[in-house]
């Protein structure tokens, strides 16, 4: 395969460089072309666009493959627990014994919250949004850690601030759930891992602490496994600009929330538990729903379905349905939602329609109602999508200071008004 590609515009011509990925992915480089020729490409939404070269995660949207570090979902879904996949994606290779038992004791350390946090907490309104509170949060954390404002990426002034936000992030979250219905906050145990603390400090009262079944603690840390990384989506993109500013990493992955909060994307399965809703509570059949839904004048849409980069099934939708079934067996509930889910997932498996528009579950179609049977509210949904989330974001932010990398500064090309006079105020 040639090394160059040819661009060429009104009797000129650049070579530029290709660039290959390990997977084959083939890229032009396009960064010499504005100070070569004056001219930049224009691509809405990024969706040709690579902005960064990474060792992260692997996607082939069109196969349905998703690897972190080159270890395939499956069996990290099979084997790995979220603490050692938090590490693989942080530092790129898996831990041995004693490096996953010093992860494990570096997170549970950090499990406690600064007493003066309490004040923040419980200045916010009852209503807040999860998300906005999660984000004010992480942002004030760094008020209490601030000789760990810097851009390291190796040693105690990188590892620090990673463990601290991966660990807190849950007390965070948690102390907002609880703050929001009137409930004060459950410090963390000792004894319980990443995910079972999570749902203790949610769920646990003062005289009867929460004991998660295995079959939940299991679930959840599955789900944390399944969004702990997703290529270079719109929150980590985010991350990835906030920081090339040499913004601290606490600022970056609160800016993270903020995009991950949207309900194109970290807000779609609480979409999708509404839309479910929606059908059940007004009896509607799922068949007439799709139909409903195909119409584009319609109010009705088919969400949890489809996907920006998979053009094929969701791979870890594929396993989260799986997961949901042990779930609701462990705690002995039947959801009627799940009735109705299977049924649009059948009708999307064999009808010409979501085969043509490649329209497949995803990861967000089996994630709500997994997220519902643990007793998770559908307003912390997405927090708990963020919670997976952060070891991807500080993988990215690390990996972006390693490569030093430019600060983010796309170009425009401007359609507005060209030179005018300023007219005064009395004679417009």
């Amino acid at each position: 395969m040639a090394d160059k590609a040819t661009l060429s515009y009104e009797g000129s011509s650049i070579d530029l460089d290709v660039v290959i990925g390990s997977e084959n992915e083939v890229g032009i480089d396009i960064t010499r072309l504005r100070g070569a020729t004056g001219m930049i490409t224009l691509d809405p939404g990024y969706a040709n666009t690579g902005s960064c070269t990474s060792d992260i995660t692997f996607i082939d949207g069109e196969k349905g493959i998703l690897r972190y570090r080159g270890y395939p979902i499956e069996e990290l879904a099979e084997k790995s627990s979220f603490m050692e996949t938090a590490f693989l994606v942080l530092y790129g290779h898996l831990p041995n014994e004693k490096e996953l038992a010093d992860f494990e004791n570096d997170i549970s350390e950090e499990a406690y919250l600064h007493y003066g946090m309490k004040s923040h907490f419980e200045g916010f309104p009852d209503n807040a949004p999860p998300m906005a509170v999660l984000s004010a949060m992480l942002n004030i954390l760094s008020c209490y850690n601030t000789e760990l404002l810097t851009t390291a990426t190796e040693g105690p002034k990188f590892t620090e601030p990673a463990a601290k936000i991966i660990s807190k992030v849950r007390a965070i979250a948690a102390w907002a759930y609880r703050t929001s219905i009137g409930k004060p906050f459950m410090p963390p145990r000792p004894d319980l891992g990443y995910s079972g603390n999570f749902l203790h400090m949610m769920f646990s009262q003062q005289f009867k602490l929460y004991e998660p079944l295995p079959e939940v603690e299991r679930a959840l840390d599955l789900f944390l496994i399944l969004h702990a990384d997703h290529e270079q989506n719109c929150s980590t993109s985010t991350v990835r600009m906030v920081g090339s500013s040499h913004a601290s990493l606490f600022s970056a992955v609160s800016a993270g929330v903020g995009a991950l909060w949207g309900p194109l994307h970290g807000g779609a399965n609480c979409e999708v538990i509404r839309m479910l809703t929606g059908i059940h509570e007004h009896g509607i059949k799922p068949r007439d729903f799709v139909e409903k839904a195909k119409d584009k004048n319609s109010p009705e849409k088919l969400m949890g379905f489809g996907h920006r980069v998979y053009k094929s099934f969701d791979p870890r939708a594929r396993i989260l349905k799986g997961q949901v079934d042990a779930v609701l067996k462990a705690l002995n509930i039947s959801d009627p939602l799940l009735d109705i889910a299977y049924e649009l997932e059948e009708m999307a498996r064999s009808e010409d329609y979501f085969i043509e528009r490649n329209l497949y579950p995803n990861v967000d179609f089996y994630s709500g109602i997994l997220l519902r049977a643990i007793g998770i509210p559908v307003n912390m949904f997405t927090v708990l999508f963020a919670i997976g989330r952060m070891p991807g974001w500080i993988a990215n932010w690390r990996e972006m200071h390693e490569q030093s990398l430019r600060i983010s500064r796309p170009r425009q090309i401007y359609t507005g008004a060209t030179k005018r006079s300023y007219i005064p105020l009395g004679e417009r």
